[in-house]
C-alpha cells in the first residue's frame, strides 16, 4: 500500500493501528538551540479523530494571554507532574483538564520520538485514536478554541513548509503548516512532521 502522503487514498483507523504495531523506525525533527543539560518532561496528545469520509486531527487554539506561546495552535498537554505515572497519563490528564475529551474515547496506538525544545522541554507526543461522537468543553482559561484538520492534509508533505526567523541575531528555521485561517508552526509542526514519518516511510 502507498503511503497516505503519496496517494489519494484516505488514511484509515486500520492503517494506522498496522504501522504502529509495526513500530517503523523513526526520527524527529529538532529545534536549533535546544539548550544543553537535563530538559523538562512533557507530553501531548496527538488525537486522530475517526470522522468518516477520512480522519482528522484535533488541535487546539491558545488563549492570546497566557505568558507562554500565546495564540499559538497547539495540542492538548503539559509538562509532567510529579502524580503522573508515565507521559502517557500525563497527555490523557492534560487532555482531559484542557478540553474535557474523556480517556473512554481514546484508543490508544502509541507514542513518537522525543520532541525537544528551544524551550527546554522535552515533549512525548501521544498518539490515539477518538471515536466520535463526543463533547468538548474548553479550559476558557488555557483554550480559546478547537478545531480539526484532516490527517491527508498533515501527511502531504506539499503542506509542510520550513520558514526561518531572526531571534536576537541568530536566524532559527522552522516547521509551518498553514490550514486556512491557523498557522501551525513550531513544535506542533513539527510533532506533525514526525508523526509523517513515522507513518509514512
Amino acid at each position: 500500500m502507498k503511503t497516505a502522503a503519496s496517494t489519494d487514498r484516505v488514511p484509515t483507523a486500520e492503517w494506522l493501528r498496522k504501522r504502529f504495531a509495526a513500530q517503523p523506525a523513526c526520527d524527529s525533527p529538532q529545534e536549533e538551540g535546544v539548550p544543553a543539560g537535563p530538559l523538562t518532561p512533557a507530553a501531548v496528545l496527538v488525537p486522530i479523530v475517526l470522522h468518516e469520509p477520512e480522519p482528522t486531527v484535533l488541535l487546539t487554539r491558545r488563549t492570546d494571554h497566557l505568558h507562554h506561546h500565546p495564540g499559538q495552535v497547539s495540542f492538548p498537554g503539559g509538562r509532567v507532574e510529579a502524580q503522573d505515572r508515565s507521559p502517557i497519563e500525563t497527555a490523557l490528564r492534560e487532555t482531559e483538564e484542557e478540553i474535557s475529551l474523556r480517556r473512554g474515547h481514546i484508543e490508544l496506538l502509541g507514542c513518537l520520538p522525543c520532541y525537544r525544545t528551544v524551550t527546554g522541554f522535552e515533549i512525548t507526543p501521544v498518539v490515539g485514536l477518538v471515536t466520535p461522537p463526543f463533547e468538548l468543553a474548553l479550559d476558557a482559561f488555557e483554550v480559546a478554541e478547537a478545531f480539526e484538520v484532516p490527517l491527508s492534509f498533515l501527511l502531504n508533505t506539499m503542506n509542510h513548509q520550513r520558514h526561518s526567523v531572526d531571534v536576537q541575531g541568530v536566524r532559527r528555521e522552522y516547521y509551518a503548516m498553514p490550514y486556512g485561517d491557523y498557522f501551525i508552526w513550531g513544535a506542533t509542526a513539527g510533532m506533525l512532521v514526525s508523526l509523517h514519518r513515522f507513518l509514512c516511510r
